[in-house]
């Protein structure tokens, strides 16, 4: 199958035919799987990484807030979910821990986890000039008629979260393979089967420091500085090349 073979399959998005499709060219071309590369999950010792863009240079968010906000929000995070995994570790070998006690472990490794992930994405998807392009425009034109639809609702549903605490997320589920615009609270209630492509945090440490409780204000900043290439790197890594 050719690349633009997969790009043309990539943009049936309502059809459900890019499982199908990757599916029979993997059978076509007689390819053998790729096998994720696995890591400890029990061991801790992950590494925060550093800003992929100069804060300084941001259009409208200060060099101020986005470093506190990956100093200590991301940071901390960071820290918080290898110390649970330090304690999960522990806590298999040692029979008498109840189970609600090691329950309450599994929440905040999944409460962490997601904030890790998300903020990794958050500031991954900074840095840009704010204009869209490439395959990912194309593909939401056809989701939701027009990039400008999109956009509305991709601020709406990220408005709905303004004074409270979440993240507005692009995704594509690989179930139902729909791009689809989601909130996600707590850092945890994203759909199953969904993958990040555009991350935006609506927590108010995000944006207070600059825009007070001016969401909005903030949620036009961040358009400004989308670094739709890496957006477009996200969708174009579904392809099954």
């Amino acid at each position: 199958m050719t690349d633009e073979a997969r790009r043309e399959t990539l943009m049936m998005l309502g059809a459900g035919a890019v499982g199908a499709m990757i599916t029979s060219a993997a059978e076509a071309e007689n390819t053998a799987s790729v096998r994720p590369e696995v890591r400890g999950s029990m061991t801790g010792g992950r590494e925060p990484k550093p800003l992929p863009f100069d804060p300084a240079k941001l259009n409208g968010l200060s060099e101020k807030l986005i470093r506190s906000h990956w100093e200590n929000n991301y940071i901390g995070s960071v820290k918080t979910l290898n110390m649970i995994a330090g304690r999960l570790q522990a806590a298999m070998s040692d029979a008498d821990l109840p189970p609600v006690v090691y329950g309450g472990l599994k929440r905040e490794e999944l409460h962490r986890l997601g904030s890790v992930v998300l903020h990794e994405q958050y500031f991954g998807n900074l840095g840009g000039d704010g204009k869209a392009g490439g395959d990912i425009l194309a593909a939401l034109k056809k989701a939701y008629g027009s990039y400008e639809a999109w956009d509305a609702e991709f601020r709406r549903t990220a408005m709905s979260l303004a004074g409270g605490s979440g993240w507005c997320v692009l995704t594509y589920n690989f179930y139902t393979h729909e791009l689809r615009n989601q909130w996600a609270w707590d850092h945890m209630h994203g759909a199953i089967a969904s993958m990040p492509l555009l991350v935006l945090d609506m927590y108010e440490h995000s944006y207070h420091m600059d825009y007070g409780s001016a969401a909005a204000k903030y949620v036009d900043a961040f358009m400004r500085n989308v670094k739709w290439e890496e957006v477009d790197r996200r969708f174009a890594a579904l392809s099954p090349n």
